[in-house]
């Protein structure tokens, strides 16, 4: 099972950020709450997570995000600077020190804007900077990619923590 495979990495970006002194809020997109259910497969992970939410609608990023339509404006889903508004607006909104945010397209059906099968952007905001990580699979097989998705931007946080 993918949470038990990713349990460890959970526990490792716990203790980076229990050592900090900081927290981290997510914006799940094509993961579809993978990345937050693995962090909270830590005990105690109240000490490092605030919260966060599956973004799959434009109803949930408006209520996630809080943003004006506008702050979307030439921006497309899977792509950096979309994954980066979205990674900003859930460390803001929730308060945190981190945003994780992930938008991709996991297969299975077409992308509303058009981006291929396979394609994610994780980006992470926070006090070491903005960083996005681009993976292509080339796949359409919606539940590999869903787990690719979450092991990409779980390992793009772990980095950046590690620093």
């Amino acid at each position: 099972m993918i949470l038990e495979e990713l349990h460890p990495q959970a526990l490792r970006i716990a203790a980076l950020l229990r050592a900090r002194g900081e927290k981290v809020a997510v914006a799940d997109g094509a993961t579809g709450g993978l990345i937050a259910a693995t962090l909270l497969t830590v005990p105690g992970a109240l000490d490092f997570f605030v919260g966060g939410g599956v973004v799959y609608s434009l109803r949930a990023r408006d209520v996630l995000f809080a943003l004006p339509r506008e702050a979307y404006k030439g921006m497309r889903g899977a792509t950096e600077d979309y994954a980066l508004l979205q990674a900003r607006a859930i460390r803001d909104n929730f308060g945190a020190d981190w945003g994780l945010a992930e938008s991709g397209s996991v297969g299975g059906s077409t992308h509303p804007s058009g981006a291929p099968a396979g394609r994610s952007v994780a980006a992470l905001a926070g006090p070491g900077g903005e960083q996005t990580r681009l993976l292509e699979t080339a796949s359409d097989d919606r539940i590999a990619n869903m787990a690719a998705f979450t092991r990409n931007a779980l390992s793009l946080l772990e980095d950046a923590l590690a620093e």
